[in-house]
């Protein structure tokens, strides 16, 4: 009998062995897994992965039906993840003006113009322009651009989001004069010789433009999607980390009618605004609610502005503008925010609240805090969004609660041109310190915050690891201090992205059993000078063993 079992075995062996759909084989494979970090091939079934190892070892899932996919020696990672992006706003942006790089006020103007010739009378939105790509570096004001568009509705953002300029025409549409208020959590800039609104609005002041802006159609929301998906699947992203319902349930009901046609190509982890904390807790949903491709149960706060619009909330003034220490949002400053927050955690809602100013980082490490003691212990992974300039005492509060460092490494090059004039030396320190949060034991996330930042994660990665600011001033890196390893970085892009949104189980690393999104490189990034992955490309985007882009020789 056991003669007979023995000569059985390698019949049952075969019969149970299971083809892969497609193999890819002859690569450079780094896993983010610790218990084979690196391999040669990789073998699919039914969209996850069955085996990892060498060539050899892998070709044995090859039945006679197995695509095969020959690597030659590409370097391919898990498929990137982004944190942190405000996705169908970035595909209205890639349809609206683009004022990131106009170098002066003058060429500012003639790029609206051109718009309100071409398409007169209808909203002229988006923009994202940055004052500080100009010679003077002053705010914008609405007499640049008045002339051109007497009757053409503009309400053009700076890239961070957190102010816009309007035009005259805006201005009495939404019936802001010289007699209106700041908001709480706003400003209306105005001149100080006149009285009058210049157009810049910040923060919480820019929403009554924001209600006047027709509601996209269906068909819009489609096409953004479209775009945006057509951009993630360029740069290697498999996931993306959406930011906050832009408009409410329809980013929901937009993604779900792209997964029915079989066109959503990025998994999505789509967050609600807190303020709609209830209605997600009466519906049952929490953290990792979802399916495989669109996932929910993570909410958005914010505590304050940004750097760049002078409302990111520090302890001390600005230097600056030392009459402003920046703008707490109206939420945190009466108690909503808080009140919120603690009821979300309760319902098991995960709670995500931007923070940028080193007081607003420490305002919600004491909210988490109380949170943790008041409510049942749970595994809550708390995020801070951005965490910009972090006080000295806090980067051991962030490891002791857990709480999660949601950082944009791109920030660090683009704002490291300015930031020293906004907040001096001595605090840029510990401003996107990368290597301190992992130092300290802090588990790091990155993202893009696109449209803020591109959304190319290889850039990302180049920026983490170089800290080359963007005008070539720090060749040798800003704060070269806080720079982290190629391979650190790679991380924070895969597994630890995933662990941010409860899905470290099933992505973020090359191991069997999880989806088999990933991404092969141009080059091999963790071989060549950190310095030329800001040129590396993206040769081919799977998600779930299937092949979602390839490059040609156009892009």
């Amino acid at each position: 009998m056991k003669l007979f079992l023995l000569l059985l075995l390698p019949f049952s062996f075969a019969f149970a062995q299971r083809w892969a759909d497609v193999v890819f084989i002859n690569g450079k494979i780094w896993t983010v897994d610790a218990s084979r970090s690196e391999a040669e091939a990789v073998a699919v079934a039914d969209g996850k992965i069955i085996a990892v190892g060498t060539t050899a070892e892998v070709k044995r899932f090859a039945g006679s039906s197995t695509q095969v996919i020959d690597l030659h020696g590409k370097r391919m990672l898990s498929g990137f993840i982004d944190d942190h992006t405000h996705f169908l706003s970035g595909g209205f942006q890639l349809q609206n003006v683009d004022l990131r790089y106009a170098k002066s006020e003058e060429e500012f103007a003639a790029i609206i113009k051109k718009r309100a010739e071409e398409k007169p009378g209808k909203w002229i939105t988006g923009g994202d322009w940055d004052h500080d790509n100009w010679k003077d570096g002053k705010l914008p004001a609405k007499e640049l651009i008045d002339a051109w568009t007497p009757t053409t509705p503009v309400f053009v953002n700076r890239y961070d989001g957190h102010m816009a300029l309007a035009n005259s025409y805006v201005l009495k549409l939404a019936g802001i004069t010289k007699d209106t208020p700041d908001p709480p959590g706003g400003t209306i800039v105005k001149d100080p010789k006149t009285g009058e609104p210049t157009g810049v609005l910040k923060d919480e002041a820019m929403s009554k433009v924001y209600a006047l802006i027709p509601d996209p159609t269906d068909d819009d929301l489609l096409e953004a999607a479209r775009l945006a998906l057509a951009e993630a699947r360029k740069y290697g992203l498999t996931s993306i980390q959406d930011m906050a319902y832009n408009y409410g349930s329809r980013d929901i009901d937009t993604y779900r009618e792209l997964q029915r046609r079989g066109e959503l190509t990025t998994r999505m982890y789509c967050r609600a605004y807190i303020s709609n904390w209830q209605s997600l807790a009466d519906a049952s949903v929490q953290a990792g609610f979802g399916d495989d491709m669109i996932t929910l149960g993570s909410l958005k706060a914010f505590a304050d502005g940004s750097l760049g619009s002078s409302t990111a909330l520090f302890f001390q003034p600005y230097d600056s503008d030392p009459t402003t220490r920046g703008l707490a949002t109206d939420i945190l400053q009466d108690g909503r925010l808080e009140q919120w927050a603690t009821s979300a955690d309760s319902s098991r809602l995960q709670l995500c609240i931007h923070a940028i100013g080193d007081s607003a980082n420490s305002l919600i490490l004491d909210i988490y805090g109380r949170i943790a003691k008041k409510n049942p212990k749970w595994d809550r992974r708390f995020r801070i969004e951005h965490a910009q300039h972090i006080a000295p005492k806090d980067f051991k509060r962030f490891a002791e609660l857990g709480v999660i460092a949601s950082a944009q490494p791109y920030h660090a090059i683009d704002d490291g041109r300015w930031a020293e004039k906004r907040i001096g030396h001595e605090r840029c320190k510990t401003s996107y310190a990368f290597r301190t949060f992992l130092d300290n034991g802090v588990k790091l996330c990155f993202g893009s915050d696109w449209t803020v930042a591109p959304l190319n994660p290889l850039l990302g990665i180049y920026a983490a690891v170089t800290r080359r600011t963007t005008d070539g001033a720090n060749p040798n890196g800003w704060f070269p201090e806080q720079k982290i390893s190629v391979k650190e970085a790679i991380e924070c892009y895969t597994i630890n992205n995933a662990y941010a949104a409860f899905q470290e189980n099933v992505k973020g690393s090359i191991s069997v059993g999880k989806f088999a999104d990933f991404v092969v490189l141009s080059d091999d990034i963790l071989a060549i000078d950190p310095v030329k992955i800001a040129d590396v490309k993206v040769e081919m985007t799977i998600l779930g063993g299937k092949i979602v882009y390839q490059r040609n020789e156009k892009d």
